[in-house]
């Protein structure tokens, strides 16, 4: 996919794809990093890999197949606002912990029981971030089945997701990335 091959280069240059030693949110020891916080400050860039992810929802699932869009803050729910806005569908956020003060939330925005969740994150890891989510979802009675990243780490997101009966697809993975930047 040409997509992949120009957004593996841009981030790279970009810096949002690192080579050193980085401990993870998992922590979790590894020999690259990606952070794709600094793609929606190029504006070109950040509605490629949007409406590219939109392609890809589109093709694997359909968008009569859920309801709304779900994410976990922060780098997913950049992501998940603007692809919520191109396909008008409404969105959800998961917070890490819930809220020590006002409503003490998990959940944000309007659910309903029976209501079906598209999941959004940015980069899947170990899908623990998109684990948690899907059992607050669930919790809420709200029925998640798939689940869509940018790039996908390949350290066992899939399969724990799986687990769940959730399908995790991705627009790229660190091999692909990792193969291109190594031609180029």
């Amino acid at each position: 996919m040409e997509f992949v091959k120009e957004f593996a280069t841009f981030l790279h240059q970009n810096g949002a794809i690192k080579f050193g030693n980085f401990k993870l949110s998992s922590g979790k020891e590894s020999s690259y990093y990606i952070d794709l916080r600094i793609v929606p400050s190029f504006p070109h860039e950040f509605r490629k890999m949007v409406n590219i992810l939109q392609n890809l929802i589109s093709e694997k699932i359909g968008f009569d197949n859920f309801d709304c869009i779900a994410s976990v803050p922060t780098s997913g729910l950049v992501i998940a606002t603007a692809l919520a806005i191109e396909i008008i569908k409404p969105l959800i956020y998961i917070r890490q912990k819930p809220k020590e003060h006002g409503t003490e939330n998990v959940i944000e925005g309007k659910i309903a029981k029976g209501t079906r969740a598209l999941l959004v994150d940015d980069v899947a890891t170990t899908g623990l971030s998109l684990l948690n989510a899907v059992k607050a979802l669930r919790n809420a009675g709200v029925v998640v089945t798939d689940a869509f990243t940018i790039i996908n780490r390949f350290e066992g997101a899939r399969e724990l997701l799986a687990a769940e009966n959730v399908r995790l697809y991705e627009i790229a993975d660190i091999t692909t990335l990792t193969s291109i930047l190594k031609e180029t």
